[in-house]
């Protein structure tokens, strides 16, 4: 006698292919907020903070600062998904997103996105200062009017969005000085330049799919790929004078000026073989050798500044943003 059959458990569609099983909840925020892509932008500020305040840092207000940026950026991330999503849907890196995935409405992602910028944006007026706030208003904008709609139209919306990925230090250091010196000047230009070889990189092992999306990345547009190698590798050799200009303000040391110089000479290697080769391969190393990079480069910076807070501060944001790079190499294709 044959005994029958238990039934599936597992509902199928009109094909017969078992659905995909919605992610938690938790999952659908870390991916709408883009919490990897948020840390990196709160690890700048946080060491944008500690280095202005030197050893006279107050646990408070670095708490205030860094909540603050967080959800400024946080809801600017879930306004550029908003705005992008029809064309996140064609692009094969993205197309499983909350939104193109129908896992967030348009709607929500809108309400939710301008809620959490503009709570950021209050709770850095509150806590850190108007300053911090204003500047942090100014990324929101300008991450969601004006780059969000140049990657449609141009390939210079790369050097915008360096712009918004450089602020986040200058809102840590108004934050802890309430002014914008030298050295937060400084700290923006080595945010704005170490973006460049950083996207560039990921947007040549991304040209085909952001090409299908529709954006204007330099990659995608540059075949051969000679303006691409071009562009990463003279913005690397700008990055030079920075870890010496900081030494010279007083903002760091010369321990931290030679390491810096080291740490650029690296980078500078990987970008120049990009630019002599022109493949994923070399394109993946430099994206991992930028970032590398970044938390080395203001971890020394830190270090150097002097004393104990400032040493363990540093420990802490290497720590931080380490975590952040191996989260983001980790969705790397492999050459």
């Amino acid at each position: 006698m044959r005994l029958p059959s238990a039934p599936d458990p597992s509902p199928r569609d009109s094909c017969g292919a078992l659905p995909r099983r919605r992610p938690p909840f938790t999952r659908i925020l870390i991916d709408l907020f883009k919490i990897r892509l948020v840390s990196l932008v709160v690890a700048t500020a946080a060491a944008g903070y500690l280095l202005g305040a030197g050893d006279g840092w107050s646990p408070v207000p670095f708490l205030w600062t860094t909540l603050g940026t967080a959800l400024a950026a946080a809801g600017s991330m879930a306004l550029n998904q908003r705005m992008e999503m029809a064309r996140d849907a064609l692009m094969e890196r993205t197309r499983t997103r909350p939104l193109p995935a129908g896992l967030v409405r348009p709607a929500t992602a809108t309400t939710v996105g301008v809620a959490t910028a503009a709570l950021g944006v209050g709770t850095l007026a509150l806590g850190a200062g108007l300053q911090p706030a204003l500047l942090a208003a100014a990324v929101v904008l300008l991450y969601t009017l004006v780059y969000t709609p140049l990657k449609l139209r141009t390939s210079a919306n790369t050097l915008i969005g360096a712009v918004c990925g450089a602020l986040p230090p200058m809102i840590g250091w108004a934050a802890a000085r309430a002014e914008l010196g030298a050295g937060a000047w400084l700290l923006f230009a080595v945010l704005f330049l170490w973006q460049v070889p950083h996207f560039l990189a990921l947007a040549w092992l991304y040209r085909a799919d952001y090409a299908r999306g529709g954006f204007r990345m330099l990659p995608a547009e540059d075949p051969g790929g000679h303006l691409t190698g071009l562009a990463a590798v003279l913005h690397t050799v700008a990055l030079a004078p920075i870890p010496l200009l900081a030494a010279l303000h007083g903002l760091t040391g010369w321990v931290s000026a030679a390491g810096g110089l080291v740490l650029v000479g690296w980078l500078l290697q990987a970008a120049v073989r990009m630019a002599q080769q022109r493949s994923d391969a070399s394109a993946r190393r430099l994206f991992l050798a930028t970032l590398a990079f970044l938390p080395l480069v203001l971890g020394l910076m830190l270090v150097d500044r002097g004393g104990a807070t400032s040493a363990s501060a540093a420990v802490a944001s290497l720590h931080s943003a380490n975590i952040t790079a191996a989260g983001l190499s980790a969705g790397l294709p492999r050459p």
